[in-house]
């Protein structure tokens, strides 16, 4: 039989999970036309990260280190609207819908992130794989909204 502080222990850890992992899913939206909207309202930039979830390994891990990451996600969201645009081999349907996008946006590789200002413009396109720490990506983020206001 669990004691109860190993019951409370199990309920609060299983609570941590399921709102970290909602969390990490609800700070990403899924359309441009949606994050430029928000972006107006907002008056920030737009973060763009185009993957391939399933199938490309460099997408995968930076996933798994930063992007899925808390740090980043906070971080982040302060300063960025977040739209991920993913092309999976396992969601054909998607991945056609996604495709468009890429074209439209010139993206030949991913994982690639796109930095739109609040009306849509381009102001910084790199691979996501460059920075593959929060750490590194965060400050690559900064220092792209500090040459943006130099502008």
């Amino acid at each position: 039989m669990m004691s109860l502080s190993k019951t409370f222990l199990v309920t609060m850890m299983s609570f941590v999970v399921s709102v970290t992992s909602v969390f990490s899913a609800d700070a990403w939206l899924k359309s441009i036309p949606e994050a430029l909207k928000l972006s107006e309202t907002e008056k920030k930039p737009i973060f763009v990260e185009f993957t391939g979830s399933d199938w490309c390994p460099p997408c995968i891990m930076m996933d798994k280190k930063v992007f899925s990451k808390k740090e980043f996600l906070e971080k982040a969201q302060e300063h960025y609207i977040l739209v991920k645009i993913d092309i999976p081999q396992g969601d054909k349907e998607l991945s056609k819908k996604n495709e468009k996008v890429l074209d439209e946006y010139e993206v030949t590789g991913v994982p690639t992130v796109v930095l739109l200002d609040p009306q849509g413009k381009e102001f910084s396109r790199f691979s996501a794989s460059q920075f593959n720490t929060v750490e590194k990506m965060l400050g690559e983020l900064e220092r792209q909204l500090r040459i943006k206001d130099m502008f």
